[in-house]
């Protein structure tokens, strides 16, 4: 293999990456690369907002970052004592529809009631 040529290729490949990542860092806006491609020309059209959009959204977007704390709980802890009622409130429905359950299961445990006979037909008599 010939030296001078694996140095080329690498160049060629390392140019290749590095026109690679300024094309893709080039589709989004707000950067240096995607503004230079724009204002040369390179970047794709884009269509101004219809007025609609851009009155009723804002410009800046206050995102907070994920992993960021935050400063309190919008609502307070429970303490041990509501803690301790809402257990017994849980239990208390808990008892209430196991009784319901047990209640239904001997209720589909009854037999299936007979059938209801009926009398049996009366010849008629013949007439003459």
């Amino acid at each position: 293999m010939n030296f001078a040529f694996a140095i080329s290729g690498r160049a060629v490949f390392t140019l290749c990456a590095i026109l690679a990542a300024s094309a893709v860092a080039g589709c989004s806006s707000g950067n240096p690369t995607g503004d230079l491609l724009a204002s040369s020309g390179l970047a794709p059209k884009t269509a101004p907002r219809p007025d609609f959009i851009a009155s009723t959204r804002p410009q800046a977007l206050d995102y907070i970052p994920i992993g960021t704390p935050q400063e309190g709980r919008p609502t307070a802890a429970k303490t041990v004592d509501e803690v301790k009622a809402a257990e017994a409130e849980l239990d208390a429905l808990r008892a209430q529809n196991q009784s319901k359950g047990e209640a239904a299961a001997q209720l589909g445990g009854t037999p299936a009631p007979q059938p209801v006979m009926l009398p049996a037909a009366k010849p008629k008599p013949k007439s003459p």
